[in-house]
């Protein structure tokens, strides 16, 4: 059985494209081991394949990042594995120096255009030395791929390699129509994701005293969730905004339903989320759930082709609370979802990830 050890810096809990990535290689026959960070706030996991979490000093700055690619580096050094499974850019020093000195496979998982990320685009020191990891290791990249088309076009064009796509799109046996949510009847509209600045996420709460018989619903954790309390107490909101934290994404499918509305605005923070095509789209989608989007190109793509939600480029107080109310007074046809939600599954992108990672030739695939 050939062994292949996946890393990442996050705590794994709710890093659902990389468990689904682990879950993909466990079922084909391979022995897994999962390595992230172990953080106060961690749960135990229950996996049918292994898992290790590192304890490190440092869990923020450039501290933590080279604490953890030392770290890394050193038990891959020494592992018994045939494949590295790098996920995005922090991850990928360690893996790629193992790699060289041990000969073995390496395979990278972009999961974002990493350098234009918001919380580097306005440190350009911080973001130059991660863009000098990119321009060291990229070219050398033969086993790659990432979440989206235009990010894809992006590293392809500026280092000549061919990183192919694998959208993170939900599995098809995750749907259901589970209910969890229940506010007395009134609507609810719904975030999931990460509390991370530039997700437009105080848009909505500052449009919430506007927005008749709705709640709104955050489900996740963040370097802003504190930020967001703090905005959400000033304004007197706390029976109109609810925090439900972060929830695993082996349970996160069975809240989703309950939504009449998921949102997923973006502010135009840089490449990486210009880009960007975010999961929560598809998780609305495979829902039934229909979804208040910003309108970029690849968020439109789907949003915009298949009418799954609607799309804005604005995003005032007064303006949203109007959108939103319109839409809370009328029925959005979501008898399409179920069709639609086959074109966009994991069983599919799958089948991308696992040729990139067993065989030396890509699989071709075929775009919707």
């Amino acid at each position: 059985m050939k062994r292949i050890i996946i890393s990442v810096t996050n705590d794994i809990t709710t890093d659902r494209r990389v468990l689904k990535v682990a879950h993909s290689c466990h079922n084909n026959g391979w022995e897994v081991l999962l390595i992230g960070r172990k953080l106060k706030s961690s749960i135990p996991l229950q996996l049918p394949f292994k898992y290790k979490r590192l304890r490190l000093f440092f869990n923020r700055s450039a501290l933590f990042y080279a604490a953890y690619n030392i770290r890394l580096f050193f038990f891959l050094l020494f592992a018994k594995v045939d494949i590295l499974l790098s996920n995005d850019t922090d991850t990928l020093p360690a893996n790629y120096l193992a790699s060289k000195l041990r000969r073995k496979k390496l395979v990278f998982d972009a999961h974002e255009l990493f350098p234009e990320v918001p919380e580097l685009v306005h440190r350009p020191k911080v973001k130059r030395v991660w863009e000098k990891i990119e321009d060291w290791i990229f070219p050398h990249l033969k086993y790659c791929y990432t979440v989206c088309q235009p990010i894809a076009d992006y590293y392809n064009q500026k280092y000549n390699i061919n990183m192919k796509v694998v959208r993170n799109v939900p599995n098809t046996s995750k749907h259901n129509t589970e209910k969890r949510l229940d506010y007395a009847g009134k609507k609810v509209m719904l975030y999931q994701g990460a509390l991370n600045t530039g997700r437009g996420l105080e848009w909505l709460i500052n449009a919430m005293p506007l927005v008749k018989n709705t709640v709104f619903v955050i489900i996740g954790d963040g370097d802003i969730t504190d930020e967001l309390k703090t905005l959400v107490n000033n304004l007197n909101l706390n029976d109109k905004v609810f925090f439900l934290g972060p929830i695993p994404g082996s349970e996160l499918h069975k809240y989703t339903p309950s939504a009449d509305l998921g949102v997923c605005l973006l502010e135009n923070r840089g490449l990486n989320y210009y880009y960007s095509l975010p999961n929560r789209i598809f998780d609305y989608l495979h829902a039934g759930v229909p979804v208040l989007a910003t309108d970029f190109p690849e968020i439109a793509h789907v949003v915009g082709t298949h009418k799954t939600g609607i799309l804005i480029n604005h995003y005032e107080p007064e303006y949203l609370a109007t959108v939103l109310n319109d839409f809370f007074t009328q029925e959005f046809d979501t008898r399409h979802f179920s069709e639609i939600s086959k074109q966009f599954c994991w069983e599919e992108e799958e089948k991308v990830m696992l040729e990139i990672v067993s065989n030396n030739l890509y699989f071709r695939r075929k775009f919707f």
